[in-house]
């Protein structure tokens, strides 16, 4: 069961390949990409298992400062974040927040509403570049 507001797709890929053909994407459309984070090496670095857990943060301050401008508590929120885990059944996900979600979590206004829809677009895209087989 997802939790309210995360949009996850079941990946066609392992979570290597589905980060990388993530981050390859994103970068394709001109975005930054901020940091790379695997928990599951932070995990194993303190001798704790965790399956695959790997953050991808990133962004284009073209999209998210229109949000900010609108209500500037969003910036808790962005940039924009990718998750990709292995589940306990060795299925690969790919996850990010709804951006509909988080402008109603923020009270975003109905002029927010082309930046939102723009910001949910290139998820979908993004996500389904990473997760379906061509």
């Amino acid at each position: 069961m997802a939790a309210d507001g995360l949009i996850a797709l079941r990946s066609s890929f392992g979570p290597e390949d589905t980060m990388n053909r993530c981050e390859a994407e994103v970068r394709a459309k001109g975005m930054t990409v901020f940091a790379h984070i695997d928990h599951a090496a932070g995990a194993s670095a303190v001798g704790l298992p965790l399956r695959s857990t790997d953050l991808l943060i990133f962004g284009a301050a073209k999209g998210g400062t229109p949000l900010m401008q609108s209500m500037q508590t969003i910036g808790i929120d962005l940039p924009l974040k990718v998750l990709v885990w292995q589940d306990e059944t060795g299925a690969t996900w790919l996850g990010y927040n709804d951006p509909a979600y988080l402008a109603r979590r923020h009270g975003l206004g109905v002029a927010a509403k082309p930046a939102v829809e723009m910001m949910s677009g290139v998820l979908k895209a993004i996500a389904a570049k990473a997760t379906t087989a061509p």
